[in-house]
């Protein structure tokens, strides 16, 4: 069968299985020989991607089950985000934080370390509190910080590489409603008082088209309680999708195009329940990079990416996301140094981005970035030792865990010994 991630650059050709129970899963797993675990397909690395067997978990059986306290939940590994969060709202229950979709798959989330911004937020990898895996040998185990507690560190952003996890133990707060403003701003205002907002709101974002001196500003702040909102996005995307397909056949538009859009108004309001005001929809496929950056070097490194995009004049048609996110003390988190600020940076699927990547790469990393692992860079296990403490550590308790590599595949094998 064949097997494609969202932006369609990676494909498969391998068995795809669909276990209904741990006990299906467990077969599968003693039986094979390679495998890989899929949500969504968000990633756009080939994480996934596999020549002998990809399973889906999305047609296992389970339910979540709230601590007595009220703190954690055990959820089905294989729930998508948005799943999950319906089910914790009816529960009175949600997670402190999001990024901006949520189709992805909790465990797969974690494993890659996907975030949404806060100061004083982490990635979800930040909320696992606990595993329960099938392991290579088909044994299921169960892991936290007492218990198989390397195994646990290790797992809390996995990539995939220690076992199969069919539920996760997550850290949950009480439900809460958000108000979303999204507004125009000039980028020299935006350049000059970043900092202030992110102290003045509990969700800072914005998106930087690099030909224009516009920005779209996002805010997000708790709120009373009010009515869920209609589903949305951030910008109005079938004019969008025109700009682009017009980019990609005469790609010297760019800038103009660019300009033209960011005269009109964008003003928008919504209020509801977190869940629902977090995500908003993505139908337009891009392929991303994102670099999480010291925090301190941010915006200096933005304005010197988009100040090389401006004097080569390259048609990069998608805006620069950047958001910021908490430190954390995770292995194989690029966030583990310190705060950081997240850089993303996109281009339409239709468009080539394979040397403009490699290239805005060499400046994320001269400033002392690290890359999103789900996101496109080109990292070797020597770029992984150096930039990576924990990294000798994290590859024992892979190969204690795997010792016959039944969870790598190609990419990650040019990653971890």
């Amino acid at each position: 069968m064949s097997w494609s991630n969202w932006s369609g650059s990676v494909t498969a050709a391998a068995q795809i299985a669909r276990p209904q129970s741990e006990d299906e899963l467990a077969a599968l797993v003693r039986s094979a020989h390679k495998l890989r675990v899929v949500g969504a397909g968000h990633s756009f690395m080939p994480l996934c991607e596999s020549a002998e067997l990809i399973v889906s978990l999305d047609d296992m059986a389970g339910e979540i089950r709230v601590d007595a306290a009220r703190r954690t939940a055990r959820i089905p590994a294989g729930w998508s985000i948005r799943r999950l969060t319906a089910a914790l709202w009816d529960e009175g229950l949600a997670l402190a934080n999001q990024g901006d979709v949520d189709p992805q798959s909790i465990a797969g989330a974690m494993a890659t370390g996907t975030h949404g911004t806060g100061t004083d937020l982490g990635s979800l990898s930040t909320f696992a509190r606990g595993f329960r895996l099938v392991g290579a040998d088909g044994e299921a185990h169960w892991c936290d910080s007492t218990t198989n507690a390397d195994l646990y560190q290790a797992q809390r952003l996995s990539l995939g590489l220690f076992g199969v996890a069919t539920e996760v133990e997550v850290a949950v707060v009480p439900a809460f409603h958000l108000a979303e403003r999204i507004e125009k701003r000039r980028w020299a205002e935006i350049r000059e008082s970043y900092e202030d907002l992110t102290r003045q709101h509990r969700h800072v974002e914005f998106w930087f088209f690099p030909h224009s001196d516009q920005v779209i500003l996002k805010t997000l702040d708790p709120c009373d309680p009010c009515d869920p909102p209609p589903t949305t996005t951030d910008m109005e995307e079938a004019s969008f999708r025109r700009i682009l397909d017009i980019s990609a056949r005469l790609p010297f538009l760019t800038s103009l195009l660019q300009r033209l859009m960011m005269r009109t108004n964008i003003d928008g309001r919504r209020r509801g329940p977190a869940h629902s005001v977090f995500p908003s929809d993505r139908t337009l496929r891009f392929e991303e990079m994102e670099y999480e950056m010291p925090r301190a070097a941010g915006l200096d490194t933005l304005e010197e990416v988009v100040g090389w995009i401006r004097r080569k004049r390259l048609p990069v048609t998608f805006p620069f996301e950047y958001r910021v996110v908490a430190a954390d003390d995770i292995w194989m988190s690029p966030m583990n140094a310190g705060p950081v600020a997240a850089i993303s940076m996109h281009q339409y699927a239709k468009m080539p981005w394979r040397n403009l990547f490699a290239d805005a790469e060499a400046i994320f990393r001269g400033a002392g970035g690290r890359p999103h692992w789900a996101k496109r860079h080109t990292l070797n296990r020597a770029d992984v030792a150096a930039l990576y403490p924990m990294a000798a550590r994290y590859s024992a308790v892979r190969r204690a865990a795997d010792p016959h590599g039944k969870f790598l595949n190609s990419h990650l094998e040019t990653l971890f010994a």
